[in-house]
């Protein structure tokens, strides 16, 4: 059975693909083109510096277009995509290097290059929303100090596009074709660049951790590219399968996080730090709730009475709401349910933010009230980014969000294909970072997943998790955006291998 898990993980949603756009194979625009004309292998590079931790960094930024070939070696489409380089380096075989990749499936990479790891990120409050006028300011919490980076838009995003009206979407469009095709374009890009001897590290947020995950495998073992890291923002499932009473109980301990964040608990638990908090509710949740879920209609009446006021309890829900659920509470329900007596709606990728529906009533709500948000935030800055700063001049539009519908999404073996990948590779680390208020792609299913992929537990010495206070984009609460990318740094110093070390068990 097809997991829903998967849907609610995309980034992209049904409503934002129902908005006017472009058609799949309009053409991207060139450096200083003022029309809507392609040219797919083309760049410009600017220089800049930024201070980062107290130090003075120089960089350079190029941003253009590098070409994806076909078996025939016939060019099909054009990729977009922002280098960033530190300048000055001596060695720079030694310099990690980070190619970064956002979700959707059919986003840009906007999201991690302006609010989380670039060396300039968009002007918002302390917890994340927009305010005026739109902007950018230096990024003093960027891993540029440690690795250059690149953020790759794939087909149909930001200013990516096929080559011609001729090229068929299904070459791009799937789990596994996303894959391939980028894991011929990152090697193209290593020997334009020649980094052939850096460490390299991919990074992936929401759907970009599917592919990330996939991209280990392809890499090793069609591109003959070994990257020393992975790392994993908000993940998705991994085409790691958790329906039934798994997909029910592993909603709980988010729940109980976006309870707690709004006052919603009973005062015993709303009392204590939220770290204190969750272990609890991840001990209840797989210790009694999922077997009771797994039990069904053969659950004795008390032992189900009993079950639903903790699920209540740690839930901000009434016990009769549990029972009437069955004891199975959907994230769409919960998102409408939680804070309806005080007339809101919480946001589904985080939970922090708040909507207000037309009515109270209902099952669902009428909008993401975060995506909305971030939208709001993201999209004058970015434009305003590479077109002013990095001086990519285009009069195509900037697609935050592409048309790639329909997405192929069988074969998703991703999670298995990461755990091959690290076997295979002794040099392999695995980094998850989560936001505890994401309700999309959540922290617990997130910890399932390694637990999941690596079954027999010979690979945790490897895997690490975060939590953070905030939702599926972490890094723009102001606090968290220090903390997760001082955390990405730590992991990338530590997983690159000291002289002589060799690659073997």
């Amino acid at each position: 059975m097809k997991s829903t898990f998967t849907a609610a993980c995309l980034l992209c949603c049904t409503s934002l693909f129902a908005q006017k756009a472009e058609p799949a194979n309009e053409l991207a625009a060139g450096p200083g083109a003022k029309e809507r004309t392609l040219q797919i292998d083309a760049s410009v590079t600017t220089n800049h510096e930024v201070t980062i931790k107290g130090q003075r960094v120089p960089y350079k930024v190029t941003a253009g277009t590098l070409p994806v070939w076909d078996d025939e070696g016939k060019t099909i489409a054009g990729v977009f995509y922002t280098y960033f380089e530190r300048t000055g380096v001596a060695d720079q075989g030694a310099r990690p290097l980070v190619f970064s990749f956002n979700g959707g499936p059919g986003t840009a990479s906007v999201w991690m290059q302006i609010g989380y790891t670039g060396p300039r990120v968009l002007k918002i409050d302390d917890e994340g929303y927009p305010v005026q006028p739109y902007g950018l300011k230096d990024n003093p919490h960027s891993i540029l100090d440690v690795a250059d980076i690149v953020y790759v838009d794939p087909v149909n995003t930001g200013f990516s596009r096929m080559a011609n009206k001729d090229v068929q979407g299904s070459k791009f469009f799937g789990v596994n074709q996303d894959v391939k095709y980028l894991a011929e374009w990152i090697s193209t890009f290593i020997t334009r660049n020649k980094r052939w001897a850096s460490p390299k590290y991919l990074v992936g947020e929401s759907y970009g951790t599917t592919r990330v995950s996939g991209l280990a495998l392809e890499l090793q073992n069609a591109q003959w590219i070994y990257v020393n890291g992975v790392v994993l923002v908000s993940p998705t499932e991994l085409g790691i399968e958790r329906d039934g009473p798994a997909a029910a109980a592993l909603r709980l301990p988010y729940f109980a996080a976006t309870a707690w964040y709004h006052k919603a608990l009973v005062p015993e638990l709303q009392q204590k730090d939220l770290n204190a908090v969750l272990p609890e509710v991840e001990e209840f949740t797989i210790r009694e709730y999922l077997p009771a879920l797994a039990m069904g209609g053969n659950l004795p009446e008390a032992k189900r009475k009993e079950i639903a006021a903790k699920v209540a309890k740690y839930a901000g829900l009434t016990e009769k709401t549990v029972l009437q659920n069955n004891l199975d509470v959907s994230t769409n329900f919960f998102w409408k349910e939680l804070l309806r007596d005080r007339g809101y709606t919480v946001g589904r990728l985080d939970s922090r933010y708040l909507g207000i529906d037309k009515k109270d009533a209902g099952q669902s709500v009428d909008f993401n009230a975060e995506l909305t948000s971030w939208l709001h935030s993201f999209t004058p800055a970015i434009n305003m980014y590479i077109r002013e700063e990095l001086k990519y001049k285009t009069d195509l539009k900037y697609n935050m969000f592409g048309p790639v519908w329909p997405w192929d999404n069988t074969g998703n073996r991703t999670g298995d294909n990461l755990r091959q990948a690290m076997a295979q590779n002794p040099f392999l680390h695995v980094f998850v970072q989560s936001g505890y208020y994401d309700g999309a792609c959540d922290y617990f299913n997130a910890k399932y997943n390694l637990w999941q992929m690596d079954p027999g537990g010979k690979l945790k010495d490897r895997m690490s998790f975060e939590g953070y206070r905030s939702g599926h984009m972490m890094y723009l609460r102001k606090d968290d955006l220090a903390t997760s990318n001082e955390h990405l740094r730590q992991f990338i110093l530590k997983s690159i291998p000291k002289a002589g070390q060799a690659a073997k068990y």
